[in-house]
């Protein structure tokens, strides 16, 4: 590999505050923030708004829409007389 044209490759956290819920992972995205691990180490932090803990589909709050319907209205309204 050529080297200085890659992205520093590191271990972050991604942090969703709504749901209380981190994770460590590694990633290239650039933070002046840090936090504490669990471990005891420090690590660069990413805030995010929705994660795995917070968003409907992975929740079971997801509602599924009715889009049968909807196709049959369309059918109906523009069918070929």
């Amino acid at each position: 590999m050529k080297k200085d044209i890659h992205p520093e490759y590191r271990e972050v956290v991604f942090q969703d505050a709504g749901a209380d819920f981190a994770i460590l992972t590694r990633s290239c995205v650039r933070t002046k923030e840090t936090i504490k691990w669990e471990d005891g180490n420090e690590y660069p932090l990413i805030k995010v708004e929705i994660s795995s803990k917070s968003h409907p589909f992975y929740t079971g709050q997801h509602k599924v829409v009715d889009s049968g319907g909807r196709v049959d209205r369309f059918k109906r309204r523009y069918q070929r007389k």
